[in-house]
Order: structure tokens, then sequence, then C-alpha cells
């Protein structure tokens, strides 16, 4: 163990005393950009980041209340299509009451869905 530390503080410290060179081209860039930021600040200008409005879908997420609001929206969804699929026994199934035919002319079922619902007990 001893022996791997010395050669690590070995290799370590050649690291620190080797000196590699810069190339041209990213030291070009680099002047080039400091004497445009020293010739904003002796002007007065500020370089302002171009800010992008949100799109769509990120409106939509902050009025939901963000992640959060998101999660419950998504539990409630996925409650009322399993709700819908397979409703517990004290409802009545949608599909009977939508599929049901009666001669008396009404439309999908709708006047017996509403008796159905409006019934006590």
């Amino acid at each position: 163990m001893a022996d791997e530390t010395t050669r690590l503080d070995e290799l370590l410290a050649a690291a620190r005393y080797s000196r590699q060179d810069i190339p041209d081209d990213l030291v070009g860039r680099i002047l080039t950009d400091a004497d445009r930021i020293q010739t904003d600040r002796y002007t007065g200008q500020r370089a302002v980041a171009k800010r992008r409005e949100p799109g769509l879908w990120r409106h939509l997420l902050i009025n939901l209340g963000g992640w959060p609001g998101l999660g419950g929206m998504a539990a409630a969804c996925a409650t009322g299509v399993w709700i819908g699929m397979f409703p517990p026994d004290i409802l009545p199934d949608p599909s009977d009451l939508v599929y049901q035919t009666q001669g008396d002319g009404e439309f999908l079922g709708y006047y017996g869905l509403v008796d159905v619902l409006g019934e006590e007990g």
C-alpha cells in the first residue's frame, strides 16, 4: 500500500510541474472575449442574455402547480379511468345504461340514468 501511495505522489508531483501548451486558437478566442468584455464595461454596456418566453407545455406545467400538481392530475385521471372501467357495486354500470334500448325514444338512456342515480337506498 505504501509503495502505491509513493508512486501516486510521484505521478502527481510530475503532473504538477509539467507544463502543456494551450492551443493558439483557444488563446485567441479567450483574448477576443476578454477584449469585448472590457470594452463593454468601459462603455457601460452590459451583455444581456436573451430570455426565451416559456412554451405551451411550460405554461401548462406552471398553471397546474408544477410537478406535484401534474402528479395529482395523473393520479386523478388514472383513478377515473379505473372507476369507469370497473365501477363499484354501489354505482350502476355505465355501459348498461348507455346501451339499454327502450322504445320511448330517449337518447342513449338518459332518463334511465337519471332515474337510477336519483334512487335512494
